[in-house]
């Protein structure tokens, strides 16, 4: 296996997009090779879980690409560390569409891949982008309703005018001429949250685990005014056909988005798996718990990417 780092136009936006891309071992750039578009966590950078998950998928014979989204990481665009999820779904699209250039990549053959807010970014990308053609993934957060309804799903929607009403002051204020607003996309101190998902946040995103000087952990507050009415799964029951492999831990406070998924999307082929003592943010980097989905994941892309037939012109 072997990594290159890249540059490319976001096709979108024209914003100058960096990227990691992993090449499965005996690379043959004469070949048509199967692809997956990994995406990074809401806050994160293609240097941490998604980084990691990009490696696995090489090693199982995909060209795998693992990018920073717009506005953030080595990733270009101002305002820095914007987190519009609009923006971040067509940051899958325009991926693929980068991917399409490439000679080795087979365009009938590109699988999906997401982690934490990525998973919903990726589950949306597929609804709209037939050209995805499985999605996977792995601690999944449905954004909007994460901060609509609170981390464990249990807050009244209504209570969250609050926050739209703190989005649209900090656009006031930044269009007036002020520094940005930002806001914690993870608890930025341990005591921070009540909840033990986040508690590993924190440690995960400030701490030598996974800590990375691009990912600094805030996000614009101006992004509440898309964020906080935005669904993930808008649709899904429609419009989400292709296969579906969502991944949880046993444990995770923030599984009931993954239930959420399963129950809305309406693939014919869709399956849970739950790894047993895992939490949100084990997924991220313990190996015992990656390597275990990657066992669950990997196979699902090889059956429903991979083994594609080849579509005639």
């Amino acid at each position: 296996m072997s990594q290159e780092k890249i540059r490319f136009k976001n096709s979108n936006n024209g914003i100058e997009m960096s990227a990691y891309l992993d090449l499965p071992e005996n690379f043959d750039k004469s070949q048509k090779y199967p692809a997956i578009v990994v995406t990074h966590p809401g806050g994160g950078v293609k240097e941490q879980t998604a980084g990691i998950y990009g490696r696995k998928f090489s090693e199982h014979g995909f060209v795998a690409i693992v990018t920073d989204a717009s506005y953030q990481g080595e990733s270009g665009g101002e305002p820095r560390q914007l987190e519009n999820p609009y923006i971040r779904t067509e940051d899958i699209s325009a991926v693929i569409d980068h991917l399409t250039t490439l000679p080795f990549v087979d365009n009938e053959r590109i699988g999906a891949f997401g982690i934490c807010a990525g998973g919903g970014y990726t589950v949306n990308a597929a609804i709209n982008d037939k050209r995805i053609k499985a999605v996977g993934t792995v601690s999944a957060v449905n954004i909007g309703h994460m901060i609509s309804k609170g981390w464990l799903g249990d807050q009244d929607m209504k209570d969250a005018v609050g926050s739209l009403q703190f989005g649209a002051q900090a656009r006031t204020q930044e269009a007036n001429g002020s520094d940005i607003v930002q806001m914690p996309m993870a608890p930025m101190r341990e005591e921070d949250t009540p909840y033990t998902d986040l508690k590993e946040a924190w440690e995960y995103y400030h701490t030598d685990r996974a800590q990375c000087s691009t990912s600094p952990g805030y996000g614009t507050a101006r992004s509440l005014t898309q964020l906080v009415t935005y669904d993930a799964f808008n649709m899904a029951e429609i419009f989400l056909t292709q296969p579906l492999k969502v991944i949880a831990g046993s444990v995770a406070e923030s599984k009931w988005m993954s239930d959420d998924l399963m129950e809305r999307a309406a693939s014919e082929d869709k399956s849970m798996y739950i790894v047993e003592g895992a939490n949100h943010m084990k997924l991220y980097d313990i190996p015992k718990y990656v390597d275990e989905a990657v066992s669950q994941a990997a196979p699902f892309f090889q059956k429903n990417v991979a083994e594609l037939e080849p579509v005639e012109a």
